[in-house]
């Protein structure tokens, strides 16, 4: 079994999708039909067939409080791993990206959480 799909739940999907591709490098892969409030994925640009993230809207009544009450007790909704946070983290706030929590060390891993613009914390972690 492997991970075909994963979903996150954003406030709008075309500033979800140019942030995912023009600031984080994923790159799109499918998108139907075209505009907003449609059926979005983007993939890493390292792995084209690999897992597709769904750039799915927020119109579930439920999903905004939630979203809300996991950015607030800063609980990331997806992490993403990276070769190396350190330089991934400055390259991110060179280009503009808001950080939460800046490169830390927790012994089995190296993790900086960043605010996506759509709602959503998202953690990058560099395993050791």
């Amino acid at each position: 079994m492997r991970i075909h799909l994963a979903s996150l739940y954003v406030d709008d999907q075309i500033k979800a999708l140019r942030f995912y591709t023009e600031v984080l490098g994923f790159v799109l892969k499918a998108q139907d039909p075209p505009g907003a409030g449609t059926w979005l994925t983007v993939v890493s640009a390292d792995e084209p067939d690999g897992p597709q993230l769904l750039l799915e809207p927020e119109s579930h009544r439920a999903i905004a409080p939630f979203k809300r009450a996991l950015f607030d007790d800063r609980v990331p909704f997806a992490s993403f791993e990276v070769d190396d946070v350190v330089a991934e983290y400055e390259r991110f706030v060179a280009l503009g990206v808001k950080f939460l929590r800046p490169p830390i060390d927790t012994g089995s891993a190296i993790i900086a959480q960043l605010d996506d613009t759509c709602g959503n914390l998202i953690q990058l972690t560099q395993e050791r």
